[in-house]
């Protein structure tokens, strides 16, 4: 089902990446305003073209893109390839180290009614049209979604191990992951990899908005081209693909935070009630352990006070909304449509652009926030699980919006993807 392509990406100069680690940063939207600045004091790193800033910030990184190109700082690879990325990490009170094994190539933007790529979460309207500015005046990837793919028979791996030994950058970024980059050239193996992927449906795990980006920007192209034959660079999308079938797939929790809510504590509290069972608890910092694989209960630490809250299970089937059995299961649509829409008065799809919430996956600042008096209210959450990602994909629905961090994250810098027509690899050439 899946077209896939190899690509022949824009790498750093060789002659710039001994410390290739200098010109990383991190996605867009984990970058935080902190380690943002402190990048952007380095006149070449990749952030330069991610999350580009300035009131012209889409037209002046295409402008900087250019110059780039055009003196030698990026450099396009002569010959198209598969590009096989490995993420070494360890989780916090654990000695064992994983490996997530994939690898980076260029896929057909299939709308969602395809079927043939699935997404599971929501996006922010506002992150999209961000994405797809960036997209049409630069005409670059900048960095690769996630997608999953599934293959019990482990058919591509023993091929990326083999090239895994002879990397191009190794290097260890912000999270503390050690990222390995190399490259696939046999156009045997390649034509391999093509067609193992041809019979897959896709799983799109991290990178929503900026596949929306692609998406919509393929539409817009494709209005515009009376020529269209569906093999233009437009059509196309980087992407980052890993085996689902691999036990060091992890995804970790996203915790709510509010900045404000509309009520005084005791009314919020008194409003809980009918839904969940409210236990005060002495330590804000235990929050996320005595929820922990309880199923629909949740932390809450709200003005300096800690609870830990679990949805009264009678009260379930009351969800309201036209969602599938998967998704009404989720601990995050019980969160949103009882405390956000029942409690807080917050609609679906109003909560998708509500003022005041923000996302953290980080449990001690999501106490640090409430402490300082930055945030009213913070919800915390277990993590969901990739059996669950797969049901909700499989269903056609879709979670609560910023349900899942797939981890780690990649990272941007390594390689640059082109949707010039004069610089891509097309669908028929790639089968020659």
């Amino acid at each position: 089902m899946a077209e896939i392509l190899p690509l022949k990406a824009w790498r750093y100069n060789e002659l710039l990446t001994s410390n290739i680690e200098e010109l990383t940063s991190p996605l867009f939207d984990v970058v935080s305003a902190k380690q943002r600045e402190a990048l952007y004091r380095n006149n070449i790193n990749s952030i330069h073209l991610s999350v580009p800033r300035g009131n012209a910030a889409a037209e002046d990184a295409a402008i900087l893109l250019q110059e780039w190109k055009d003196n030698g700082t990026l450099v396009q690879d002569a010959l198209p390839g598969i590009y096989v990325y490995y993420q070494y990490f360890r989780l916090p009170g654990s000695d064992k180290e994983y490996c997530r094994k994939g690898f980076i190539c260029n896929i057909k933007a299939y709308d969602w009614n395809e079927c043939v790529l699935l997404r599971h979460e929501n996006t922010i309207p506002a992150a999209v049209n961000d994405r797809i500015e960036l997209l049409e005046k630069t005409e670059l990837n900048s960095s690769a979604t996630h997608g999953l793919y599934t293959d019990p028979e482990f058919i591509l791996e023993p091929f990326m191990d083999e090239s895994i030994k002879s990397p191009v950058y190794e290097t260890e970024d912000y999270q503390g992951v050690r990222d390995v980059l190399a490259v696939i050239h046999d156009h045997t193996i390649i034509e391999l990899f093509l067609k193992t992927l041809a019979n897959r449906q896709i799983l799109l795990a991290d990178g929503h908005h900026r596949y929306e980006g692609s998406l919509e920007y393929r539409k817009k192209m494709t209005a515009l081209n009376p020529n269209h034959t569906g093999f233009e660079a437009y059509n196309y999308h980087l992407m980052y693909l890993t085996n689902s079938e691999h036990d060091d797939l992890r995804i970790l929790p996203t915790h709510r935070v509010l900045q404000h809510i509309e009520m005084s504590d005791e009314e919020f509290l008194k409003q809980l009630e009918p839904y969940f069972i409210v236990m005060p608890k002495e330590d804000p910092y235990e929050l996320n352990e005595v929820i922990l694989g309880k199923k629909w209960a949740f932390g809450l630490y709200l003005s300096g006070n800690a609870y830990k809250i679990r949805l009264k299970p009678e009260v379930h089937s009351q969800i309201g909304w036209k969602f599938p059995d998967e998704v009404k299961d989720l601990d995050l649509t019980v969160m949103h449509y009882f405390i956000f829409e029942k409690v807080l008065g917050v609609y679906r799809e109003a909560q998708r652009n509500m003022p005041g919430l923000s996302y953290e996956r980080n449990f001690t600042a999501c106490i640090s926030k409430v402490d300082t008096g930055a945030a009213r209210m913070a919800l915390i959450t277990n993590e969901v699980s990739m059996e669950q990602v797969k049901r909700v994909c499989y269903s056609g629905a879709i979670m609560p919006q910023k349900s899942t961090f797939f981890y780690p994250k990649v990272i941007c810098g390594f390689l640059f993807g082109s949707i010039k027509e004069n610089e891509f690899i097309t669908a028929p050439a790639a089968c020659l």
